[in-house]
């Protein structure tokens, strides 16, 4: 007779989920017991780890994914980066061990006291089977909750001795939609409001990216002869940043975000909240005689934006749609932006010079994954993004995502067959928050190149503190940390860059290599400006 255990498996065969990330433990070996041939174990040293390398594999291969945590210790440890897997909003489904059934009443060591309450607000659906019977329904139920809008990870807590019990007749297999399209009605007033606006703006957010979309979003930009930003804080790259309609990434603070928009009387938003904002930086949330038009999949995100109409819909089937409404506009279009002029060559580099450089010797087909927040402006300022999903980072701003996302990204392209090269850009902080990635990276030979700007400090808590004048923070430096010996002792290879020529040689050969390189930069200490 199929057990429980036996039937589960099936199911994820039937979904296509047959890669596992985690880190084992005691009450997830009964599950794991005799893994079968046919599914691949993605070893994290860390939970936190697990979750945000299963993030990024999601992301590049376009399918949820399936982490598999350590009942409540576990959950604990992986809970930062499933609050980025929300807010990136991203597909997992995350399960965990619970203890068994006959003891949970006396609550002994590793049961999880309020498994359901625990990964909440930060999951779409939490829930422990009430029979173990109910395993395999219940990760059909998680399954479709995760991929319909707006998308999002689900949490199952599962008794370590559910698995050996026999199994009734598997779950009907059933498909669900993951897309819907706007409101007619609604989408016509929209498209009016677009075709009689003087000077209207766009505002395209990751949404455009995750809907597979930007052919859509430029034809509309061109149409109506309109200037594009990013939304502010983009976890993907929305729009080809090459393009001469591209006016880079909005300032993620109210009064400052709604000056970039000035003279524009219509503002439309697309996949994005409205807005992320960080810093506190009051003024109005438009410029005066602007009207925003909110095109999401996500209710929420419309009932909270503080201005605006709303249209619920998927971001590319509402641009496709507009596309069929309005008219081409008899407007010139903005001139492109100035291309920065090359920066100095210091010693050490500056971070325009070491991102310049970077972006000189970029692979043709590169990925990018970043989490370098003191030197994101510098970043983006030279290295433009041109083709879609090759951006990744944390929407939620918390730090130890970047490292190990960059290796499930890796490894989605190898899963995939598209074999893109995949760069991590990591700031010497963020590097240790989740330096284990680099174990499980190089057990899995990923030709992943991480670049580390090394400044030895938190420049940009410096920058935030310089910002709401609170001097004297303490633990704002990061001094006698050797990147070098950490990574060659988790067996990548390594190499110290000192200027733009070995940059690019070291680039070169880290892709060429089978397995991760680690690349720190020793750059400039100047704090940037937050804003």
């Amino acid at each position: 007779m199929a057990t429980v255990r036996d039937a589960t498996y099936d199911v994820l065969r039937t979904l296509g989920m047959t890669t596992v990330f985690g880190n084992p433990g005691s009450t997830e070996e009964p599950f794991l017991r005799d893994f079968p041939t046919d599914f691949h174990y993605v070893h994290a040293l860390h939970e936190a780890t697990a979750v945000a390398m299963a993030d990024g594999y999601a992301q590049a291969a376009g399918r949820p994914a399936h982490v598999n945590l350590h009942t409540a210790p576990g959950m604990g440890n992986g809970m930062g980066n499933l609050v980025t897997a929300w807010h990136n909003k991203t597909p997992l489904i995350v399960t965990a061990g619970q203890q068994t059934r006959e003891m949970l009443l006396l609550e002994p060591r590793l049961t999880s006291r309020r498994a359901v309450e625990l990964p909440e607000p930060y999951v779409k659906w939490s829930y422990e089977p009430v029979r173990a019977q109910d395993i395999p329904a219940a990760l059909l139920r998680a399954y479709a909750t995760a991929v319909q809008p707006p998308v999002g990870p689900v949490f199952l807590s599962l008794p370590m001795d559910d698995w050996a019990q026999p199994a009734e007749a598997p779950p009907a297999p059933r498909t669900v939609a993951t897309r819907f399209g706007p409101d007619p009605q609604r989408l016509e007033m929209f498209a009016r409001v677009l075709a009689d606006s003087r000077n209207p703006v766009l505002v395209f957010g990751p949404g455009v990216d995750r809907s597979g979309s930007w052919p859509a979003a430029v034809a509309l930009a061109e149409r109506l002869g309109a200037p594009v930003w990013s939304a502010p804080a983009p976890e993907r790259a929305v729009f080809p940043e090459d393009h001469p309609q591209f006016r880079g990434v909005l300032p993620f603070a109210i009064g400052p975000l709604a000056e970039a928009l000035r003279g524009h009387d219509t503002v439309l938003v697309v996949g994005a909240p409205v807005f992320r904002y960080y810093p506190h930086v009051p003024g109005d949330h438009l410029p005066e005689g602007a009207r925003l038009l909110h095109v999401t999949d996500d209710p929420d995100e419309a009932a909270r934006a503080p201005v605006g109409d709303s249209l619920l819909g998927d971001p590319g089937l509402t641009l496709a749609a507009l596309l069929d409404l309005v008219p081409a506009a008899d407007r010139q279009p903005p001139t492109p932006r100035a291309v920065p002029a090359p920066p100095e060559v210091t010693v050490p580099l500056s971070a325009d010079a070491m991102f310049a450089a970077l972006a000189a010797h970029w692979p043709a087909d590169g990925v990018l994954v970043q989490e370098s927040p003191s030197n994101l402006s510098a970043l983006r300022r030279h290295l433009r993004i041109n083709r879609p999903a090759s951006y990744f980072t944390m929407a939620s701003g918390g730090l130890g995502y970047g490292l190990p996302a960059a290796v499930g990204v890796a490894l989605a392209e190898r899963d995939t067959g598209r074999g893109r090269p995949v760069v991590a850009v990591i700031g010497d902080g963020s590097f240790h928050y989740s330096v284990q990635a680099l174990w499980t990276a190089a057990r899995l030979a990923l030709p992943v190149v991480v670049v580390v700007p090394v400044n030895q400090q938190y420049a940009i808590l410096k920058a935030f503190a310089e910002l709401k004048d609170t001097p004297g923070v303490p633990g704002l430096d990061l001094p006698g940390l050797d990147i070098t010996a950490i990574a060659a002792g988790y067996g990548c290879a390594t190499e110290v860059v000192q200027t733009p020529e070995q940059l690019g040689a070291a680039l070169a050969t880290g892709l060429r290599t089978e397995g991760p390189t680690v690349l720190p930069v020793p750059i400039s200490t100047d704090v940037p400006t937050i804003l």
